[in-house]
């Protein structure tokens, strides 16, 4: 059964709020570590360990509360609560960068790379990347959701998802692994960003697209 327009409008006001936080925390810590100029983060400063600890949790923190609403929302079929999950993820990830322009006029061009996530070591790419699989997982979670139909992720469907987010995940923390596999962890705070794996990246986004358009293509009947 289709979610309701006044679930998906709270789960949507959910989303743009608890990326107004995230955000919030972003600005923070950047006041903190980049106060002469708030748009430049790169290269990066190390955190304190305190400090790192302290932000890895909080941004797995950020995924189970993501977790949790979503099994609240949908709590017997599999492919909805994926759904409502990655559909807050997708709001949430869009409405973080929007907060952001808002506060501090950043990101300033569309191909500004960021420091996405530190789980389990930095993320680093272009912003546009992530915000680019946002758009993708509302589609196709807005579809998912709105309809009578009952959708299912095959066995196929979801290994081009998986083998796309790999692929993806791939280009992301490429870039912080020869630090840490040649144990210079320290040098990474003179890291200035140069080529994005596009190559890897883009395959990777058409195969995520494959696989949501396959499951769409292959509902089940009424």
């Amino acid at each position: 059964m289709r979610l309701s327009k006044r679930k998906l409008f709270w789960l949507t006001i959910f989303a743009v709020a608890i990326a107004y936080l995230e955000a919030t925390v972003v600005v923070y810590l950047r006041q903190i570590y980049y106060p002469d100029n708030l748009q430049v983060i790169f290269p990066p400063k190390m955190f304190s360990t305190f400090n790192l600890v302290v932000e890895l949790i909080r941004e797995a923190t950020t995924i189970i509360i993501m977790l949790s609403v979503a099994f609240l929302t949908e709590r017997k079929n599999r492919t909805r609560i994926f759904a409502a999950f990655i559909f807050q993820f997708g709001v949430w990830d869009i409405f973080y960068y929007i907060w952001l322009k808002a506060t501090i006029g950043w990101p300033v061009s569309w191909i500004e790379w960021d420091i996405l996530f530190l789980i389990p070591w930095a993320w680093l790419g272009p912003w546009i990347c992530p915000a680019l699989i946002s758009i993708l997982f509302i589609s196709w979670s807005s579809i998912v959701l709105m309809s009578d139909k009952e959708y299912v992720l095959s066995k196929l469907s979801l290994w081009f998802f998986i083998f796309g987010s790999i692929l993806g995940l791939i280009s992301f923390l490429q870039p912080a692994i020869p630090f840490i596999i040649n144990n210079r962890v320290e040098d990474f705070q003179y890291y200035i960003p140069r080529n994005f794996w596009w190559w890897l990246f883009i395959p990777g986004y058409l195969l995520m697209v494959a696989g949501f358009a396959k499951s769409i293509f292959n509902k089940q009947p009424d």
